[in-house]
């Protein structure tokens, strides 16, 4: 699997369609003592990151997938783990996070609905506190502490904000200290955009990483840029190694590279994660990125320039401690949902339940654009998820491949008849031929996806119609999301989920 959480997953099975299919292993290649980008497969983007001792945390953009803002921990930043969702209660859209610890207490600044907010908690495990709203309008907060404890926000603009001791509340008025650096005209670019500051301090120098050029349109747009001061208050001057990291090609395996947050391990080796989309899996969203950096004698930090993002890099050289390998597989066997599971615009813990390995939905809404469905990020450009279905009075439930409410397809079942939908068109397409029990099917091959149904779970029956995902994506659809795997369950009644299984494939013809 590419996806860099997961060490090693095979699994073996065994199609009645005929086709010659292999399962993909994928790894950190920790043998030879490399790794490969991402280290987050699928969408993660606007990573913050946060070093406590030895321990690494990271929180992307959930926008409105909630429960949102998911913290994931490591030891090597390669082999990532789920810790916790930090945010339950719905507040909007949730873009670009800020994580931190102040004096022995986690913090999280995050935008949503033209205002930002913050988290607290004790333990990074929480429980976290319900969301207290900033009144301020501006996004992507990135917070800063100078040398005598005074508290900032930072934010897209280029201006900041004084915050109160403890981190709760805004105390000053907004100033603005920062323009960003100046885009060659010549260049193909979104917007000047300039958005995700992130801050720290090293040496004599408080250092202000930002984004420039757009998260989307061409490929060359989104970029890294740098300044640094001797006050986390400016005055700013820009690096001479501007732009640190820029897609220049369209060529390239990775577009629209862009914010970046620095920051170092307990050895005082630097890095930098950042986000990117993949040449042709546009609709994969924004993935995370990590490359080293180095100081040259200036002070003025750069990656080196034998990294290349296509190629292996050399491992950081930190040991991984994470036992249990985290995949998307799950047999609904535990008390609470998976940490890989998001409702689409709210979470609602009474309209589902576990019980004997199966998760129960409660129907809702009377298309698929208005259920909130229940959606998981794939790992891969090509797969296969099944789950098996039983449905009470008059329930749909289906299998689902998501972007919004305007986009979307997949297969879903009634009573009796198996239905597809293709961009909410929906129909049946193979009648009569259920009894309130199915096994669903989609093979997802580099954005051609086929779908299948099955009465046992062994013998498939692949239904005539097919459709093609690549164009379920942010530079068409806007909204800076991405295609998920979902669970649908509308109408009336319930939708009983069971055996939900996902295998990364290579294809053969």
């Amino acid at each position: 699997m590419k996806f860099k959480i997961v060490t090693c997953l095979v699994l073996l099975f065994i199609f009645s369609c005929k086709e010659e299919i292999k399962v993909e292993v994928s790894s950190p290649s920790v043998a030879s003592n490399t790794y490969t980008n991402p280290i987050f497969s699928g969408d993660y983007p606007d990573p913050s990151i946060l070093r406590d001792g030895d321990d690494f945390y990271m929180v992307h953009s959930s926008f409105e997938y909630y429960p949102g803002l998911l913290i994931w921990h490591s030891t090597d930043l390669i082999n990532w783990e789920p810790v916790t969702h930090a945010l339950t209660e719905y507040v909007g859209s949730v873009w670009a996070p800020d994580l931190v610890k102040y004096e022995n207490k986690y913090f999280i600044y995050f935008p949503a609905s033209n205002t930002n907010y913050v988290i607290t908690a004790d333990n990074i495990a929480g429980p976290w506190s319900a969301p207290i709203e900033l009144k301020v309008s501006m996004i992507d907060p990135g917070h800063i502490t100078d040398d005598k404890g005074n508290r900032y926000l930072y934010f897209s603009s280029g201006s900041y904000v004084p915050l109160s001791k403890d981190g709760l509340s805004v105390v000053g008025d907004v100033k603005h200290v920062y323009d960003g650096w100046e885009i060659p005209r010549e260049w193909s670019i979104e917007c000047f955009c300039m958005e995700g500051p992130k801050l720290f301090k090293r040496g004599d120098y408080y250092y202000l990483t930002v984004a420039e050029g757009g998260t989307a349109g061409p490929a060359t747009g989104h970029m890294v840029i740098s300044a640094r001061s001797k006050s986390p208050l400016g005055p700013w001057e820009n690096s001479p190694q501007n732009p640190i990291l820029r897609t220049t090609s369209k060529n390239e395996k990775w577009w629209s590279v862009g914010h970046g947050t620095v920051f170092n391990d307990s050895q005082d080796n630097w890095y930098m994660v950042f986000h990117g989309y993949e040449n042709e899996f546009y609709n994969k969203g924004r993935q995370t990125m990590l490359v080293p950096i180095t100081w040259p004698e200036d002070g003025w930090y750069k990656i080196p320039d034998e990294i290349d993002l296509e190629s292996p890099i050399k491992m950081p050289p930190l040991k991984n401690n994470i036992e249990k390998l985290f995949d998307l597989n799950d047999d609904f066997s535990g008390e609470t949902l998976k940490s890989q599971w998001t409702f689409y615009k709210g979470f609602n813990s009474d309209r589902f339940h576990l019980i004997d390995e199966s998760l129960i939905v409660k129907a809702m809404g009377n298309n698929v654009a208005n259920t909130s469905p229940l959606l998981t990020i794939p790992l891969d450009h090509s797969y296969i998820v099944d789950v098996e279905m039983e449905l009470s009075n008059e329930a749909v439930g289906g299998l689902i491949l998501f972007y919004n409410e305007r986009a979307f397809s997949g297969i879903l079942a009634d009573s009796i008849n198996i239905l597809a939908n293709l961009r909410g068109w929906q129909f049946v397409t193979e009648s009569n031929v259920i009894n309130n029990h199915v096994f669903l099917r989609l093979k997802n091959t580099s954005n051609t996806v086929d779908m299948f149904y099955s009465l046992d779970g062994e013998i498939w029956n692949k239904i005539e119609n097919s459709f093609e995902a690549g164009s379920y994506n942010h530079n068409v659809l806007s909204g800076f999301l991405s295609l998920r795997i979902g669970l649908v369950s509308m109408g009336d009644g319930e939708v009983k989920f069971k055996n939900f299984k996902y295998q990364s494939i290579t294809h053969e013809e």
